[in-house]
């Protein structure tokens, strides 16, 4: 029941809230008790995977906002909007994605790259620079990035991805040396994390592919539970770490 769970009172904002790993963490937190803002560039999907978690857990309270994340002015009128209206900024999980890749790493488009840059880095980019201080400013500020497998051990189809991965992985861990520096001796109130999966599985893929492995894959449910648990553990345990969700390559 929304109020007793582990995060309850928390807000959390979610961006990419309208993809299959988003819709399972609006309804995760909001059955954490947590008060839920999702945002996604698809106000339609966004729509869905709102009431889907409002549906879930009556009592819970989860709004959409359409954000364009590549608008930086945008998304700090969002991270300011969300701390206006709710009194506080708890978290932001980052499930904005996207893949593209080649056969091989001779025929790699530039395109993907410019697409992919967008995507995966700039989106990081602004988001942790509107929320940085709403986070701080909190107790129990989480800023969630979910990453993939190959930023560490990128393959010859998959450069632009995995550079793009790698970058916001980077981008992430320079937010969190700034939670450890605004921590001072006593150590960062606020965390930074990664949480890194090979790739995402869920109950639409398995049915469209009922023979597929999908070996070494993360549920989305599973990644949920991954973000919530995120709040369990200190600042300083999580802040600056991968949280590896599959095997390490």
């Amino acid at each position: 029941m929304a109020g007793n769970g582990a995060l309850s009172g928390a807000v959390i904002a979610v961006a990419g809230a309208g993809g299959p790993a988003g819709q399972a963490a609006l309804l995760r937190l909001a059955e954490a008790g947590a008060t839920v803002i999702g945002s996604d560039n698809d106000p339609e999907r966004l729509a869905e995977a709102v009431d889907a978690a409002s549906y879930a857990h009556g009592g819970a309270t989860v709004v959409g906002d359409t954000v364009d994340l590549l608008d930086r002015e945008a998304t700090r009128e969002w991270a300011d909007r969300i701390e206006k209206d709710f009194g506080r900024v708890d978290g932001l999980v980052h499930l904005v994605g996207g893949w593209r890749g080649s056969e091989t790493f001779i025929k790699t488009s530039l395109d993907d790259w410019d697409f992919l840059e967008l995507l995966l880095i700039r989106t990081v980019q602004h988001t942790s620079l509107a929320f940085f201080e709403g986070l701080q400013r909190s107790a129990m500020g989480r800023y969630v990035l979910i990453s993939a497998a190959g930023a560490s051990k990128p393959t010859a189809g998959n450069a632009s991805y995995a550079a793009a991965k790698a970058a916001a992985e980077a981008w992430t861990l320079a937010l969190a040396d700034a939670f450890r520096k605004a921590g001072g001796p006593e150590g960062p109130t606020s965390a930074a994390a990664i949480l890194v999966v090979k790739a995402l599985v869920h109950d639409a893929m398995r049915a469209d592919r009922p023979n597929a492995k999908f070996a070494g894959f993360t549920d989305v449910k599973d990644l949920a539970d991954a973000v919530v648990g995120v709040w369990d553990k200190p600042a300083a345990e999580v802040n600056g770490n991968r949280l590896w969700l599959t095997e390490k390559p």
